[in-house]
């Protein structure tokens, strides 16, 4: 019992720390304004993490075991590679919808002038989600008998610069354009162009 509530702290400082990333656009978040959010102290924040990069890495950590999780689950339901794709970028794009402050992490938004392990592994998270792209688009081969006209790479690269960039244009217009807006059209229209193939 002794452990619940530090974990339960611990999610608290978290939770506040994306709540702060969505509201305080375009600032910095001190670990006292953090502190003063949670009702704690600056010493009990760290208490719960050694320092302030210690709590971004928590959220980075959230986000990929949530994204790349359910891009697991996707592959496992869905059958069809057109199918698979368009619920990994659906899925990215509902994520940062969801949730504004983790938005601006993905985009690097939020970790100007902090560590820069942090915007390494932003990096890192996407290239693991473009490296399942490719697998997902190299087994249509396999699994349809079908390739595409130009190599997987390319087209992998391709859907996640699209959503990258829906995710930034979000952050930019301070959530008011969301990412997921219109995404039936800009889809079919790559859709349509992958089967040309």
């Amino acid at each position: 019992m002794a452990g619940k509530p530090k974990s339960n702290r611990r999610e608290q400082i978290l939770q506040a720390l994306a709540r702060m990333l969505e509201t305080s656009h375009g600032q910095r978040i001190t670990t006292a304004s953090l502190a003063k959010e949670v009702g704690v102290s600056e010493a009990a924040l760290y208490r719960h993490f050694p320092s302030k990069a210690r709590m971004f890495e928590g959220l980075i950590e959230f986000i990929e075991e949530t994204l790349l999780s359910r891009i697991n689950l996707i592959q496992e339901e869905q059958k069809d590679t057109l199918n698979r794709c368009q619920h990994i970028l659906m899925l990215l794009l509902g994520f940062a919808e969801r949730n504004p402050g983790l938005s601006r992490i993905l985009t690097g938004d939020a970790l100007q002038g902090e560590h820069e392990r942090l915007r390494a592994r932003v990096s890192i998270l996407f290239d693991k989600i473009e490296v399942q792209l490719k697998q997902v688009l190299r087994e249509r081969r396999l699994r349809e008998g079908q390739g595409f006209l130009i190599e997987e790479n390319s087209l992998a690269t391709l859907l996640l610069a699209y959503t990258e960039g829906r995710i930034s244009q979000y952050v930019r217009s301070e959530f008011k354009l969301e990412p997921t807006a219109q995404f039936d059209i800009h889809w079919g229209f790559l859709k349509q162009q992958l089967l040309q193939s």
